[in-house]
């Protein structure tokens, strides 16, 4: 019979375990097994984290830790990589399950920190806070504009989900129009008009992707879709770079067919936005804090505590993406 205190490899690097783990779920793993920490302030390279790893049965890993396919073949203790983000994407799932080793990933606690700010983008985008804040920060005297009152827009989705969902009650309660497309979900809550892509391009003031990033959605917002949208109307991205073609967005903001667009994410690191997109004089941009809250990071690693104190019973936790193929789930049986 094996030891019933685990070893657990937490992946953050120093700076982002106090912001992104925290003090509390770090107990949490603590009082589960032994916990083995990144004691630097850099991302583990699938190296270092198999070096660091020996042994482990457990990986709990940010969200910038890749998990490829050398890492599941190196460590034959692995039991499970629990990732504290929702995006699996650099995780190698089918190596992992090849393996035997469970997969799992974090229920989105970050729902309402992401709305909050995409209403924080609209209300910014249609008054001009950041471009006069930033002329009086330069001891310039702003340009006096009228701007757009959100009670008279109308808000567009391109994805209907959780994040969607709570943007669209928040907008409601601002008065705006509300339109969805999403040909994966059936559209039906209150003040909520569904409709085709085509609609949503051409009514919406604001539109938002929202669409899960796979390669079907690779650049859905290119040139053509660009060009369908309103004149004078804005982009909002909270959810991921791959949806949008950057060039041609970029077209779009230069040539004053889109009056601006704000940007929590973009193809640079950790999905930040694009510096070449973010200096352009009507864009607002943030280096993809939109799950930056105390509430939604606790939430994500409580989530991975939860996770690991079902593993180590031997049971399949709720976010597993694997469970009918985790073979070495059963070391933790009868425990």
């Amino acid at each position: 019979m094996r030891s019933n205190r685990p070893r657990i490899l937490l992946t953050n690097s120093m700076s982002s375990r106090d912001l992104y783990y925290g003090e509390a779920a770090l107990r949490g793993l603590r009082e589960l097994g032994e916990v083995v920490l990144n004691e630097t302030d850099l991302s583990f390279s699938p190296e270092a984290m198999i070096e660091a790893a020996q042994h482990c049965e457990i990986i709990v890993s940010d969200r910038t830790t890749t998990g490829p396919a050398e890492v599941f073949a190196a460590l034959p203790d692995l039991v499970a990589f629990c990732r504290c983000a929702v995006d699996i994407r650099n995780i190698d799932v089918e190596a992992a399950s090849d393996a035997g080793v469970l997969v799992s990933q974090a229920t989105p606690g970050f729902v309402d920190s992401v709305a909050e700010l995409v209403i924080g983008f609209m209300v910014d985008l249609s008054r001009g806070v950041t471009k006069t804040t930033m002329a009086y920060h330069q001891a310039r005297a702003p340009e006096v504009l009228f701007g757009r009152q959100l009670s008279s827009s109308t808000l567009g989705f391109i994805g209907y989900g959780r994040i969607a969902r709570r943007v669209a009650e928040l907008a409601r309660a601002f008065g705006m129009t509300v339109l969805a497309h999403d040909p994966y979900t059936e559209i039906n809550d209150a003040g909520v008009e569904a409709v085709s892509k085509d609609e949503v391009l051409a009514r919406s003031d604001f539109l938002l992707p929202l669409a899960v990033a796979t390669p079907e959605t690779e650049n859905l917002m290119n040139r053509s879709t660009f060009a369908a949208m309103k004149q004078g109307a804005f982009l909002v991205n909270v959810s991921r770079g791959n949806l949008v073609d950057e060039d041609a967005l970029a077209d779009a903001l230069r040539s004053g067919h889109l009056a601006g667009a704000a940007l929590d994410v973009g193809r640079a690191a950790d999905q930040m936005p694009s510096p070449e997109l973010a200096r352009l004089p009507n864009v607002i941009a943030t280096p993809h804090i939109g799950g930056a809250t105390p509430d939604a990071a606790f939430h994500q690693a409580a989530d991975t505590v939860r996770q690991v104190a079902e593993i180590i019973r031997g049971r399949v936790p709720e976010g597993s993406v694997n469970a009918d193929r985790a073979t070495r789930l059963s070391v933790f049986e009868n425990v």
